[in-house]
């Protein structure tokens, strides 16, 4: 089976269309301008390629979600937060954040957040859309994820991670800063071990796109973000 070459202007083929294999695979091409993004995003779609491969978008069923009354705070994780090893901030690192989730994992000699695909995210947090968690260890960035928001819609990208616990920290502050903000879930677009220990689980597409169309129709919280006093106590 074959995927439809999107020029700059062509709409997005409906999800149902996607490939069952490679799970979710729906169409190739059609740039990264903010727009185009923004309309991936409301319908459930997202970009994911290689640095050889032309820009690819997917939609994978079923779809990996947290929802934001279900993460897994462990106990050592909790005493983490609680020992005040690490202070954690929004919004004030970006280029820093996707550089460090840019970086090789020790199992991947690769990364598919190439240099075309910073661009267009950092054009996306200029615009107050793209927004960043950083987790603190004196002056140094040890930890952290990036992500979009549209409405009241969180679409996680990528975190890492320098230090024992430090995306993880990152993750929960920010789940905690949203749930005040009346956000429901994080889309974490396909399963991972590592996720679904933090209490993320898969939902079939159809639901997840359902959800995606009402909570991108809400009013959204204005950039720059920041952690509010009440949760920063909480840490």
């Amino acid at each position: 089976m074959t995927i439809p070459w999107l020029d700059d202007d062509d709409p997005f083929p409906g999800v149902e269309t996607a490939l069952r294999e490679p799970n979710g695979l729906l169409a190739a091409g059609g740039g990264l301008a903010p727009e185009r993004l923004l309309d991936a995003y409301r319908h459930g779609i997202f970009p994911w390629f290689g640095e050889d491969d032309p820009i690819l978008w997917w939609t994978p069923d079923p779809r990996m979600v947290l929802w934001l009354n279900e993460l897994h705070v462990s106990r050592s994780l909790r005493r983490t937060m609680r020992s005040g090893r690490y202070t954690v901030t929004l919004d004030t690192a970006f280029a820093a954040v996707i550089d460090g989730c840019a970086q090789p994992r020790a199992d991947d000699a690769g990364t598919w957040i190439t240099a075309e695909m910073r661009r267009a995210y950092t054009t996306l947090a200029k615009r107050g859309y793209a927004h960043s968690v950083e987790t603190w260890q004196g002056r140094e960035l040890v930890g952290g994820l990036y992500g979009v928001a549209v409405g009241r819609m969180f679409y996680g990208e990528s975190m890492f991670s320098r230090a024992a616990d430090a995306s993880k920290v990152a993750l929960a502050s920010l789940v905690r800063q949203l749930q005040r903000w009346g956000f429901e879930l994080i889309d974490c677009q396909m399963a991972t071990v590592h996720l679904a220990s933090l209490g993320a689980r898969e939902i079939p597409r159809l639901e997840f796109t359902r959800h995606a169309a009402r909570l991108t129709g809400l009013r959204a919280v204005p950039s720059p973000w920041a952690l509010e006093p009440a949760v920063v106590e909480t840490l």
